[in-house]
C-alpha cells in the first residue's frame, strides 16, 4: 500500500510503525474526535494521509506529541496556551507566566474561603452585609467643605448645599451620588472638617460656598450599614476587619454615601447608607487624587 503525506503530493512508502486513526486513539486513550480536534487546532497532524480514501495515520514518535498535549491540558493550560507554548522560543518565560496566572487564581480562591470560613463561624453581620470590593465610576460633583462641632451637623450641611446647587442651577446626576468625605486622618468626636459632595451633570463655576470638583474612578472595598448613623462604628469595625486580613490597605479618603435616610423614610431603622473606602492591594501604586494619605 502506498501512502501520501498531507499537504505533499510526493508518494512515500508506508512503514510498519504506522497507525491508523482509530488505533492510535485506542493506544492513547483518547477518542477519534480528540485527535481530530487536535488536527484542526494545527496541535498534532497525522503523519500521513492516504490519498484515496483520506484516512489518517500517526507514527509511534507522535506518541510523545499527544501525552505532552494531554498533560499541559491537566496542568490547567488550555488549547490556546499549549499553541501559544508550541510557538514559543522561550519555554521557561511562558511557563514562569503560566505559573504566576495560576498563583494569582489560588490566592483569590484562598481569599474566597477564607470569607466562607468566617461565614461559617456564625458571624451574622458578616453574611447579611458582606464587603465587596468594586468599582466607583469617576464622577463630577458639587462640594462644600466645612469645620463642623458634631456629626449631627449633617443634617444641616446637606440641605446648604442643596439649596445652594438650586440657585446655581446644578442638575443632579442619575443615579444620585451623594456622599461625604472626612478630610482629616483618624476618628474626632468634635472640630471635624467635612466635604458633603452631591454628583452633579456638569461643572458651574465656583462661588465661596460650592466648589465643583472631578473625582477619578476608584477602587475601594464596599459595605451597606441600615439603621441610625450612630451604629456607624460597628460596619467601620467589620468592613477594616476585612480589609486588613485580606491583604488590602487604604489608600484615600473614606466616602459615605446616603441612599435613604430622613429626607424619605420614617424611622431610623429604614436609613440605607454604604461605607466606601478606597484600597488597593498592599504593594501597589494608587493614586485617586487629593487625600490626607499623600
Amino acid at each position: 500500500m502506498r501512502m501520501r503525506k498531507e499537504h505533499n503530493c510526493e508518494e512515500k512508502e508506508v512503514n510498519s510503525h504506522l497507525y491508523k486513526i482509530g488505533m492510535f486513539a485506542q493506544m492513547n486513550h483518547v477518542t477519534i474526535k480528540t485527535l481530530r480536534f487536535y488536527e484542526e487546532q494545527g496541535l498534532l497532524t497525522p503523519a500521513y494521509v492516504d490519498g484515496e480514501n483520506g484516512y489518517r495515520y500517526y507514527t509511534m514518535d507522535q506518541m510523545a506529541v499527544l501525552h505532552r498535549i494531554t498533560a499541559l491540558k491537566q496542568a490547567g493550560f488550555t488549547i490556546e496556551d499549549i499553541r501559544k507554548l508550541g510557538d514559543s522560543s522561550d519555554t521557561v518565560s511562558f511557563l514562569n507566566r503560566k505559573k504566576a496566572e495560576i498563583m494569582s487564581k489560588i490566592a483569590e480562591l484562598t481569599m474566597q474561603m477564607a470569607m466562607i470560613d468566617g461565614y461559617l463561624t456564625g458571624d451574622d453581620d458578616a453574611l447579611q452585609s458582606p464587603v465587596l470590593i468594586k468599582k466607583i465610576p469617576a464622577v463630577v460633583a458639587a462640594t462644600m467643605e466645612s469645620r463642623v462641632e458634631s456629626y449631627d451637623a449633617l443634617f444641616d450641611l446637606m440641605p446648604a448645599l442643596g439649596a445652594q446647587m438650586e440657585e446655581l442651577g446644578c442638575e443632579c446626576a442619575l443615579p444620585e451620588y451623594c456622599f461625604t468625605h472626612y478630610l482629616e486622618p483618624g476618628y474626632k468626636e468634635e472640630q471635624i472638617l467635612i466635604e458633603v459632595c452631591e454628583a452633579v451633570t456638569e461643572k458651574k463655576a465656583d462661588t465661596d460656598y460650592v466648589k465643583f470638583r472631578e473625582f477619578p474612578e476608584i477602587q475601594a472595598a464596599c459595605i451597606y450599614h441600615k439603621g441610625s448613623y450612630n451604629e456607624f462604628p460597628h460596619t467601620y469595625a467589620v468592613i477594616l476587619q476585612y480589609i486588613e486580613e485580606n491583604g488590602y490597605e487604604i489608600c484615600g479618603n473614606i466616602r459615605e454615601k446616603y441612599i435613604d435616610g430622613v429626607w424619605n423614610k420614617d424611622t431610623e431603622n429604614d436609613w440605607l447608607s454604604e461605607i466606601q473606602i478606597p484600597v488597593k492591594k498592599t504593594g501597589e501604586e494608587y493614586y485617586a487624587g487629593r487625600s490626607y494619605f499623600d
